[in-house]
């Protein structure tokens, strides 16, 4: 995969205004898409995991609502609601099976 990324990044050194911008615009569909199949993964009642981004660290929630880009989620620790993007959570059930 780092091999895919440095090829890319070298071409991208070689591109000029307009194809740079053909590859901007590439890079947003392809994450929309990858939004939508992750949102398609969660419904309520479900626990995830997700890295805080205030703290680094790992936090453990409960799906509260599905929403088309974002969901929302009740930490176990405190009951705080947090809103995360999709491509953000991956479910316990995951994370212990490939343990």
């Amino acid at each position: 995969m780092t091999n895919l990324v440095t090829k890319a990044s070298e071409l991208i050194y070689q591109m000029d205004g307009p194809q740079l911008q053909e590859i901007i615009e590439a890079v947003q569909l392809k994450r929309q898409y990858l939004a939508k199949q992750a949102i398609k993964n969660f419904i309520k009642g479900d626990m995830v995991q997700f890295t805080s981004r205030r703290t680094g660290g790992k936090v453990n929630a409960t799906v509260e609502k599905v929403n088309k880009k974002y969901v929302i989620v009740s930490t176990h620790i405190g009951g705080e609601k947090w809103r995360v993007p999709a491509t953000m959570l991956t479910k316990l059930s995951d994370i212990k099976a490939s343990a």
